[in-house]
């Protein structure tokens, strides 16, 4: 079209002109291209934070709500949390550790609740909550009345837009935060000019005071909240510019007024005191005044285009198609209510690349880790207080990290586990007189150790150990030994921990953790106290640290002396063990209930996240594994069907992941189970509810282990592919060992062709439901034994021990086809079905 448009007019315009008309044709064909990677409504956020909608850089953050008569940003800062530099150890803990454990392996499991209540959780802190910034608040005389609504978040460009009309004019606002400039960036344009007049405010829940720079910025300064006795001690200084095109602007003691301008661009700072968790001395009005001058020299057009080029480096790096129907013509919330009852895979794909949009905004490099809400937080006391809840919900945040291609977001979790490691030592000290760091069930900004709230989720020493893992995967997946060097002392010290803390329990001798508990779980015989010895989940996350931990030394030719006590002990640990119902044990006593449906199903951590199960190297444990979750149901809290539609696709049940999907997928209120029923909420946030981000996370990764998995020995295709999902295309998924999926088809529920490219070189070994050939050259061959590339070593998972009442399974595994080729660093190879 550009071409023969410009050959029409060659002869009549100048090569000047020519060049003009190139871009503003260009330019045009742009503006009218349509992109379903979007959120869109026909009506207002009005006062629901669930229906507003994010935007974030890893810093910054706000919710925008897009009402026309009175905007609303809810605007976040990571580091805003209350308190300071703190720690909650329990000092009572070591003199008590014997007797607790000793009330333990007699039964006496109340009276050992009851003591590790009084002695290890003595502490009066239990975490520091992530606070919000304040508001900015723009109000438009008038605009109470208005038509032709619609707002949009485009995920493909992280841009968030609200349009109407308003007395034949038509009102624009594009809204965006920024990474590479640090700032919070607001455009309000109209067709009309003179049309744009509003007045700016800005709010705090904070102790906070409100001055006015000039007569065109808003600044707000304030301190975080005390908690537990903790002192806020978190100073910061929020600031916002109005620009005006046109009109006048004036202000008065707490506000800002902007009269018949053309056009506007408010620009947004925010920054803390905040340098590091051990250091607070910074100055927060230097940062965010620096922060705001440097913004304020670039045009609104080069802002916006850098933010989208930083943003896109990231999210355009994988691609999801799995087909279009008409349900793209609804509003998102629309699409949401009929997906369970509908026919609309694009929102699948949507959901996939919303998951992937809110990791980039909410963890970048040299920030905070996403916590239990991202950085979308509008209250002083959030829910679980917005914190590292480290038995699953923090790990589930960064499940897509890898996979998705977005391993740089990964990098603050991996920052926090470092200093964690070192604040952690202390606890494993004082607390248990062990060696190494450890970390229970939650942290904060300050990087606390010890246990936080009731003693019946508190007494569980597995957190650092769980986020430990992280540590090690990011290696399987970059293979950088300068990578896996700067983390060792992390992991080592985790595994350092274990083996001064493991204790022998008296039936079989196993070495075990003890006290400790299945997170959050208590059996059925023991009412209300979950207190145990030797849980399911314990001992495989022990059994894979210590592993990942001698692959690593040796690796780094190290700690010969250390590799060899952790492979004793490894000998020593308890086997998984297959119940009377035909499960897999949670606890060390066949105490499993089958009428159980409780949120977390921490015994499964060895299908998913770990890869101690599969169907092809233990099928009985396989088998087991899938009854528990048989067991659980489907219908639970958001972030509990987003793990299970992980463990549906390691089960290789795309069906029931699937199903799962489309629980979570469901308005909030809709489901209806045992765990009061999650959901997804307008905005496509998750549901526990309430909120909580990781569901959305957990899911994403789901999706991906649907289209291909890499941590059983091979590149698994299309291992969980449903029904609904028969034909598509992906491109960008990473496997371990350095491959990238650059691209894949599937036609029919089968593969059709594979383009993937080795960043590292070595053997892939695939596995295939239909045989594959190189591009123009011979069939793949089969493959035999174990992989040569040691990026697929597989730990030995010792035998189970199997309850005589069992009753097991034989599996039915659908078939399929093994192949290797070698391959070379950087190299790409294109694969195609063989007929």
């Amino acid at each position: 079209m550009i071409n023969k448009a410009l050959k029409s007019f060659s002869g009549l315009c100048s090569k000047r002109n020519l060049i003009i008309l190139f871009f503003m044709t260009f330019a045009v064909s742009l503006k009218g291209q349509t992109t379903h990677m979007k959120l869109w409504y026909n009506t207002p956020a009005g006062k629901v934070w669930e229906a507003a909608l994010p935007i974030g850089n890893g810093r910054l953050a706000a919710m925008v709500f897009g009402n026309p008569e009175k905007e609303v940003l809810k605007l976040n800062e990571a580091t805003i949390w209350s308190g300071g530099p703190s720690r909650n150890n329990g000092p009572e803990a070591l003199a008590a550790l014997p007797e607790v454990r000793r009330l333990i392996f007699e039964g006496k499991y109340a009276d050992a609740s009851k003591l590790a209540a009084q002695k290890i959780k003595a502490n009066k802190n239990n975490g520091m909550n992530y606070q919000l910034a304040g508001d900015l608040t723009l109000d438009f005389p008038g605009h109470d009345q208005f038509e032709n609504y619609y707002r949009e978040l485009n995920i493909e460009t992280a841009v968030a837009k609200t349009s109407y009309i308003v007395d034949g004019v038509r009102f624009t606002r594009t809204v965006f935060v920024s990474q590479p400039d640090q700032a919070i960036i607001m455009r309000l344009t109209a067709d009309k000019p003179s049309s744009i007049t509003f007045n700016a405010s800005m709010s705090s829940k904070q102790k906070a005071t409100l001055t006015v720079n000039g007569t065109n910025e808003l600044v707000l300064s304030g301190i975080s909240g005390e908690k537990d006795g903790v002192q806020g001690a978190v100073k910061f200084k929020a600031l916002a510019r109005m620009k005006p095109e046109g009109g006048t602007v004036t202000s008065n003691n707490d506000n800002v007024s902007v009269t018949k301008a053309d056009a506007v661009t408010v620009y947004i700072s925010i920054a803390t005191n905040f340098i590091n968790y051990k250091d607070i001395t910074g100055d927060e009005t230097k940062k965010a005044v620096g922060y705001l001058n440097k913004v304020l020299q670039k045009p609104y057009q080069q802002l916006l285009q850098n933010h989208v080029a930083a943003y896109q480096k990231y999210f355009k790096r994988v691609s999801l198609d799995l087909g279009t129907t008409d349900s793209v013509k609804n509003p998102t919330d629309i699409r949401i209510r009929d997906f369970a009852a509908g026919n609309d895979p694009q929102l699948v794909s949507l959901y996939f690349q919303f998951g992937r949009y809110l990791l980039i905004s909410s963890s970048q490099p040299g920030g905070q880790p996403a916590n239990l809400q991202g950085i979308w937080n509008d209250k002083m006391s959030p829910p679980w207080g917005s914190k590292y809840t480290i038995n699953i919900n923090t790990e589930m945040n960064y499940w897509p990290a890898e996979v998705t291609n977005l391993t740089e977001m990964h990098e603050p979790l991996v920052k926090m586990v470092k200093e964690l490691s070192e604040t952690g030592r202390e606890t494993a000290k004082v607390m248990y007189g062990a060696g190494g760091w450890v970390a229970h069930h939650n942290t904060d900004l300050w990087r606390i150790t010890g246990p936080v709230d009731a003693i019946y989720s508190a007494m569980w020493p597995m957190g650092g150990a769980w986020l430990s893992r992280h540590l090690f995967e990011k290696y399987l997946y970059n293979g950088d030994k300068k990578y896996l060097q700067s983390v060792y002392e992390a992991l080592k010290g985790a595994a350092q921990f274990y083996v001064d803390f493991l204790v022998e329990e008296p039936t079989h001798k196993w070495l075990v953790v003890s006290p400790s508990m299945s997170p959050e779980n208590n059996p059925s015989v023991n009412p209300k106290v979950s207190i145990a010895a030797g849980a399911t989940m314990d001992n495989q996350i022990v059994f894979e640290l210590f592993h990942n931990t001698i692959r690593t030394a040796e690796l780094l030719h190290t700690d010969k002396s250390f590799v060899e006590q952790l492979k004793a002990k490894l000998m020593r640990l308890p086997p998984m063990q297959i119940g009377q119902y035909s499960q897999l044990q949670e606890w060390l006593e066949d105490w499993d209930n089958p009428k159980d449906q409780h949120r977390h199903v921490s015994h499964l951590f060895g299908v998913f996240p770990g890869n101690q199960v599969s169907p092809y190297r233990t099928p009985e444990l396989f088998d087991a594994a899938r009854t528990s979750l048989n067991y659980r149901g489907d219908i639970s809290t958001g972030w509990s069907m987003g793990w299970k539609v992980n463990l549906w696709a390691r089960f290789l049940d795309g069906n029931h992941a699937y199903k799962l999907i489309q629980n979570q997928l469901t308005p909030v209120g809709v489901n209806k189970g045992a765990n009061s029923g999650g959901g997804t909420y307008p905005n496509l946030f998750d549901a526990h509810p309430p909120f909580q981000i990781d569901g959305n996370f957990g899911c994403t990764a789901g999706i991906a282990e649907m289209l291909m998995q890499s941590h059983d020995g091979s590149i698994h295709l299309l291992p969980a592919l449903p029904d609904a999902l028969k034909s598509g295309s992906v491109g960008g998924l990473k496997a371990r060992g350095g491959f990238e999926i650059t691209k894949m088809e599937w036609k029919n529920g089968k593969l059709a062709k594979l383009v993937i490219k080795s960043t590292l070189g070595g053997n892939c070994r695939l596995r295939v439901s239909n045989a594959l050939k190189i591009n123009n050259s011979a069939s793949l061959k089969p493959a035999s034994g174990k992989n040569p590339n040691t990026f697929y070593a597989i730990s030995e998972t010792p035998a189970p021990i199997i309850s005589d009442k069992a009753r097991l399974n034989k599996l039915d595994l659908k078939e399929t086809k093994l192949f290797d080729f070698a391959t070379r660093a950087g190299k790409t190879y294109e694969l195609v079905s063989v007929h």
